[in-house]
């Protein structure tokens, strides 16, 4: 019995429906946002190096866009461009002195590092290695590159530079029949041959292998996201002087990965995130421990390391003594939290702070640390003071901070908000008065119809506070009536808000076609705490689905809203909750189920996202007591009581979610004579709205609502 619902309407303030212009944002409109990536301030604060993604028409193909990402440098009067070309620049890292920046661009299709003056001289190749080279970071005194390479297995046992002792993994492969790692070194005097002997008879299976006649799987986690794969991948540290004609030395190796490598402040260490046990698969290995070493490579020691526990993001302070992480539960549901201890690894302080901290930065005199939380509905910069361990919030909920720097006294910023989906920004450390940097979309936003969010909050059955927003249609005449339309996020810990960016076009586009739109923060959710992101344990069908519906059910009530053309859609988990709610609930005209999962039992063999079904719902498929919940919970348990017509959508190469899961509902649906409808993208994965094909995007936005129209629009 769901509990009487308290609504509570937050002032509206500033304007908050206040519109820029009259004309409509088109569906087209997606390919003119510039959006802000990296932000790195230079040593001495006076400058600023950013990223632009664009979307740029291809030459191939007029129908078709490709996307670019170059880098950008401000004084914070003028901005200038400094990388061009068809090949992407996403990040690029100053030099302690200011006067260089390095950054990673493919050559070949691999990417290698460049070293660029910025006295107007040209950029010059630091690496050439045929593995690729990502992540530059400068040593403290100027004079070295850290970085990473990506390689394989294979490439390992057969590169002697890579693997000079010829070593096989210290963990078991896991090939079926074989004890030991033995066989990944065959006998090369013994050639392939189909009717030969048991060895040129695995030496003819092995060419297959190679030739791509064929794939064998060993491995537990063989889905990527768009392809299978039998390879298991590591990432080495290498470090390189900063000279043309310089050699590259390898720091670690070994069959393991070490990720978020970055100096100590005297340089004479490295720091970075690996397995905690190296002695187990990878693929079942999730703890990571930080692991430090001396700047040439030796003495690698675990210096945080926990059973059960995943550490990340080590971020040592300018100082020298202290070092800030984050934690994660492997076992159960994951939430990043904050953690500051002695650079040896001793005096772990946990911080108390119940949002998921990322993008750790330190102030340059060692007393702050600034790091970003998903929150309410937006990204704030949050400032932790070390002396009194208390986390302060310095900008809204309202906007969202999608990378930051900071050096001297100022930091730098990019920021998402309502009005503007992508700006840079300056300011001091109390980000008091920013100033604008950047105008990417003033220009082609200053005519447009921008629909504002009104949020509104209510408890739910469980007493949590939960939040959604309503957006009324552009341009809304009084006394029209328009169609609604209950948005919803995936994840299913993903939050959304005024501050998240993902969804600006498609909400604005809506809003612009007419409809009204509702979108909530049900529990499960991130961005307001770990009790409330848990709550859906066990519970990913009724308990988020009444909240959702709840705020959808309150937005029904504005005069606007024309009760009798309501629509639903959502993507992966949003996906699954449409689906939930159209087999439970018939208020809606038509629903649209992007990317999801309706079969909890069959996700566990088709998507890599397959932990989540232990994570979420205690156990497996084929344990007694779990298989009640799992089809309790499975919307594809319900799908003869669906009355709504559904279109369901999904990438061919989506393995996150697995294709066969529309294609299971598709089929039963129309089995049983229901109207439905089934779009399959042909190369599209599972970020197919966010990352994907330009054009495969502009496609999804028009059937959704060509879809919808054919129900609630004017016939």
């Amino acid at each position: 019995m769901i509990k009487r619902i308290s609504i509570v309407l937050l002032m509206v303030t500033n304007g908050l429906f206040a519109q820029n212009g009259t004309d409509k944002v088109l569906v087209t409109d997606m390919n003119k946002i510039k959006t802000i990536g990296s932000v790195n301030l230079s040593p001495d604060g006076k400058k600023v190096i950013y990223s632009v993604r664009t979307d740029e028409p291809s030459e191939e193909n007029k129908l078709e866009f490709d996307y670019r990402s170059h880098i950008w440098v401000s004084d914070f009067q003028t901005n200038k461009q400094l990388t061009r070309g068809l090949e992407s620049v996403g990040s690029a890292a100053w030099s302690p002195d200011g006067k260089q920046i390095a950054f990673a661009r493919g050559v070949k299709g691999k990417s290698q590092i460049f070293i660029m003056p910025l006295d107007g001289g040209e950029a010059f190749q630091l690496t050439d290695l045929k593995q690729g080279a990502s992540n530059p970071t400068w040593s403290p005194d100027g004079t070295k590159i850290l970085f990473s390479v990506g390689t394989t297995v294979n490439e390992m046992l057969k590169d002697t530079l890579l693997n000079p002792s010829k070593a096989l993994p210290s963990w078991s492969f896991e090939k079926a029949g074989f004890k030991d790692n033995t066989f990944l070194k065959p006998d090369k005097k013994v050639k392939p041959n189909p009717d030969g002997s048991l060895a040129e008879i695995r030496a003819y299976l092995d060419k297959d292998v190679e030739d791509k006649k064929a794939k064998v799987f060993s491995r537990l986690n063989f889905q990527g996201e768009a392809n299978t794969d039998p390879e298991i991948r590591f990432n080495l540290l290498f470090v390189i002087e900063v000279k043309e004609g310089a050699k590259a030395k390898q720091l670690t190796h070994g069959f393991w990965s070490y990720n978020g490598a970055t100096w100590s402040a005297d340089g004479k260490k490295i720091f970075a995130s690996c397995g905690r046990d190296t002695t187990l698969h990878p693929d079942r290995e999730q703890n990571s421990a930080i692991v430090s070493m001396n700047a040439d490579g030796s003495d690698l020691k675990y210096i945080i390391a926990k059973k059960g526990v995943s550490y990340s993001n080590p971020t040592p302070s300018p100082d020298g003594k202290l070092i800030a992480f984050t934690q994660s539960e492997v076992s159960w549901l994951g939430f990043n939290q904050l953690l500051i201890a002695n650079t040896d690894g001793n005096n772990i302080t946990p911080i108390v702070f119940d949002r998921a901290s990322g993008n750790l930065e330190w102030t340059d005199d060692s007393k702050a640390l600034y790091m970003t939380a998903p929150s309410n509905g937006g990204t704030p910069i949050y400032k932790l003071d070390i002396t009194t361990k208390k986390v302060e919030k310095l900008t809204d909920f309202n906007s969202g901070i999608t990378a930051f720097d900071i050096a001297k006294d100022k930091i730098a910023f990019a920021k998402t908000e309502v009005k503007n989906p992508s700006e840079l920004y300056i300011s001091d450390l109390l980000v008091k008065a920013p100033v604008k940097l950047t105008a990417l979309n003033d220009e082609w936003l200053k005519t447009k119809a921008i629909s504002f969010p009104e949020k509104r909050t209510y408890k739910n059955s469980k007493g949590l506070t939960v939040e959604y927003w309503i957006m009324k249609p552009a341009n809304m005449e009084s006394g029209k009536k328009y169609p609604l339309l209950l948005n919803m996020h995936g994840g299913p810990t993903a939050m959304w808000g005024p501050g998240e960016s993902s969804m600006w076009h498609e909400f604005q586009y809506f809003c612009s076609q007419g409809y009204g739109v509702v979108y909530a923060n049900p529990r499960g959710s991130g961005g307001y705490g770990k009790d409330f992101q848990f709550a859906n344990y066990q519970d990913w069908g009724t308990g988020p689905a009444e909240d959702v519906l709840a705020a959808a059910s309150d937005a029904a009530k504005e005069s606007w809203v024309d009760t009798s053309k309501q629509v639903l859609t959502g993507g992966s988990y949003a996906g699954y909750l449409t689906a939930w709610i159209v087999g439970h609930d018939h208020r809606f005209k038509a629903a649209f189920a992007q990317r999801g999962v309706y079969d909890l039992t069959t996700f566990m063999g088709e998507g890599n996202a397959w932990r989540l079904v232990p994570n979420y719902f205690g156990g497996y498929p084929w344990e007694e007591k779990i298989k009640p919940i799992l089809e309790r919970e499975s919307p594809y348990t319900y799908i003869d009581k669906i009355k709504t017509p559904l279109l369901i959508k999904h990438g061919e190469n989506d393995l996150r979610t697995g294709v066969i899961q529309s294609e299971m509902m598709y089929k039963s649906m129309k089995i049983m004579g229901k109207e439905v409808e089934y779009v399959r993208m042909p190369g599209g994965t599972h970020e197919l709205s966010r990352s994907g094909n330009i054009r495969q995007r502009i496609d999804r936005m028009l059937r959704i609502y060509e879809f919808f129209e054919r129900y609630v629009g004017k016939k």
